[in-house]
């Protein structure tokens, strides 16, 4: 992996798309762990204007330190750089007070309440983002966005661009590593810290990134769970549950068309 090259691919592309775009500069969620470190970083790079924010809920110390010390090191090594920490624990418990839904599941409420910590975190990023004429950049990787489709609809999912989509989390962790993210962060086990503790993405997918990646590969070569026995088969049929549940998200919107007839 040249991650010399990619590094400097990303930079200018995000240069190039936020001068076509007449935009300032970026506005980076950072949350303490890899990508989003990553992201960050390579958002600095390009010189133009970086916002950070950390935006916690009911967040884990471990999580919010790590953020918070990613931030701090970016500001200290680069000059354009403005972090800033907007806690919306009261925001999001007055959302929650709010909501009556007579009769609901209470494992769905629970699932429907962290992906609204997704989508409140989303509208801060953006009205940030309109605020200093910048730009979202999202931190999802390969295998979120495309392979399981871990991630909020219109929560982390709602970006302007994604500047490191195509590169896998074992790619992500090594270009994470050539750019001096610190250790704490690239050790740290992922997690989309949407549940106020320290459950992992493994604990909720029930595989790891490496294993994911490997399924992701199998799949696109159109292979199916009877090629594989044992942990493999127990991956690749994760991977493809995964994968079909959440292509709404991956997909486009899907738009009635009306026969032109009828107009």
């Amino acid at each position: 992996m040249n991650v010399s090259a990619i590094s400097d691919h990303i930079v200018s592309w995000l240069t190039q798309y936020a001068k076509q775009a007449r935009a300032k500069g970026f506005v980076v969620g950072v949350s303490g762990g890899i990508d989003s470190a990553t992201t960050s970083t390579l958002c600095a790079l390009t010189g133009l204007e970086v916002t950070l924010l950390n935006l916690p809920i009911h967040q884990a110390n471990d999580q919010l330190n790590r953020g918070l010390n990613h931030m701090n090191w970016l500001s200290n090594t680069f000059t354009n750089i403005h972090t800033h920490t907007v806690p919306l624990d009261a925001a999001f418990e007055a959302f929650k007070a709010a909501q009556v839904v007579e009769g609901s599941d209470p494992e769905l409420t629970q699932l429907a309440l962290a992906n609204s910590r997704a989508r409140l975190r989303m509208a801060t990023l953006y009205y940030t983002a309109q605020c200093r004429s910048a730009l979202v950049a999202g931190t999802g990787n390969k295998v979120e966005d495309f392979g399981v489709g871990f991630y909020t609809k219109y929560g982390d999912g709602g970006v302007d661009l994604s500047p490191i989509a195509d590169l896998t989390k074992t790619e992500v962790w090594k270009l994470g590593e050539y750019l001096g993210v610190a250790r704490e962060i690239v050790d740290a086990p992922p997690t989309d810290g949407l549940w106020g503790d320290n459950r992992s993405d493994e604990d909720q997918i029930g595989a790891s990134y490496p294993e994911l990646e490997w399924a992701m590969g199998m799949h696109e070569q159109g292979k199916s769970a009877e090629a594989f026995e044992g942990r493999e088969r127990e991956v690749f049929e994760t991977f493809t549950k995964f994968h079909r549940a959440n292509k709404h998200k991956m997909d486009p919107i899907p738009v009635c068309q009306i026969p032109q007839e009828w107009r």
